[in-house]
């Protein structure tokens, strides 16, 4: 999948626009961090900091008004994507199992680089 960021390569009349050049080195995609479960693993592109495989979670408890570093028993939903279900890949809304019960995934961890979520 790449990134759609100008007009259709057709004028009106069905004409094919040249294309006036090649594709610059900041306007060229990249692929999906697919973050997984074991021994946490980051690596420092650009200004971001994609989190790959993650151990540990910060997980808030509204009841309690705490929050816990706790570890990533097993992931058991991901509404993003069946196949991310099946593979196991974390992204946001992602329901996973940990020592404190379910929690819903809230940061971007493919983005930001740190995982945190909230006991449901």
């Amino acid at each position: 999948m790449g990134i759609w960021h100008r007009r259709s390569g057709r004028t009106k009349t069905g004409a094919r626009i040249k294309k006036f050049r090649s594709k610059r080195k900041y306007e060229l995609g990249r692929t999906a961090t697919e973050t997984q479960m074991g021994e946490t693993r980051r690596i420092e592109m650009d200004e971001k900091m994609p989190l790959f495989k993650a151990k540990f979670v910060n997980v808030y408890d509204p009841k309690k008004n705490e929050t816990y570093r706790v570890e990533i028993e097993d992931v058991e939903k991901n509404p993003a994507n069946m196949d991310y279900q099946r593979r196991k890949v974390i992204t946001r809304g992602t329901i996973i199992k940990t020592e404190k019960g379910k929690a819903r995934v809230t940061s971007r961890p493919g983005q930001s680089g740190i995982m945190n979520a909230v006991l449901i």
